[in-house]
């Protein structure tokens, strides 16, 4: 099987500062994959470089054959870290945005997303709360028919109850063959779905592949081994 992405040699520097060091990477379709690493160790950049947001940087980045651009844009859903939605408008007002903003966008999906996390169309969302915002970013980006979803930190910030909602509805009616990149330095909620990790720290691969060969060459779990590295 093809990788759906295909990384190699991928540098991206700040100034002084190499956020990304020689960075390689095959993500494949139909896979869970874990990308773990503490505050600085380069998460944020990948996730934006394989979305085509960041494009200064050396190396080889592929989204199913092709460089990041305006064609692999609408193969990626993308979920960034920071809030996206104008708080002034409804719930429904950004369902309308996203099906007019994205060919791909399953409306259908998104209302039967909103209704699992019990957020009414209506709602204004500058009455909603941070996690309530974040449930509805998320079924905005997952209703999406993308070959990969990128998710960067989709439950940090939300009490331990949200988490699993949150985590429950990115995986309803996932399909079979895409891939999921999601980052989080919240392992333990986690772990449990990984197929495959990545590890960075300082910019560099600490382990990239099949979590459960991980388990089996440390004695240690996803979230222990974390700890461990990122101490």
């Amino acid at each position: 099987m093809e990788p759906l992405i295909h990384v190699d040699s991928l540098t991206k520097k700040y100034g002084k500062l190499t956020a990304l060091d020689t960075i390689r990477l095959d993500l494949y379709p139909g896979r869970v994959v874990g990308l773990i690493g503490n505050n600085g160790s380069g998460k944020t950049t990948l996730l934006k470089i394989l979305a085509g947001l960041i494009q200064e940087y050396t190396g080889t980045v592929q989204i199913a054959g092709g460089a990041p651009g305006l064609a692999t844009k609408a193969q990626v859903a993308f979920l960034p870290s920071d809030e996206f939605l104008n708080t002034e408008q409804k719930v429904a007002d950004a369902v309308r945005l996203y099906s007019r903003f994205f060919a791909d966008f399953d409306e259908p999906k998104a209302l039967r997303l909103l209704e699992f996390f019990h957020i009414e169309p209506g709602a204004k969302l500058k009455e909603l709360s941070k996690g309530t915002r974040e449930k509805v970013q998320v079924a905005l980006v997952m209703s999406r028919r993308a070959k990969a979803y990128l998710l960067d930190e989709p439950i940090s910030g939300v009490d331990p109850g949200a988490r699993t909602v949150i985590l429950e509805g990115i995986l309803r009616d996932f399909p079979e063959d895409a891939l999921l990149f999601i980052s989080t330095h919240l392992v333990s909620d986690v772990e449990t779905i990984f197929d495959d990790v990545v590890m960075i720290k300082d910019g560099r691969v600490l382990y990239s592949g099949n979590a459960d060969d991980l388990r089996a060459q440390t004695g240690l779990s996803i979230d222990s081994l974390a700890r461990k590295e990122y101490r």
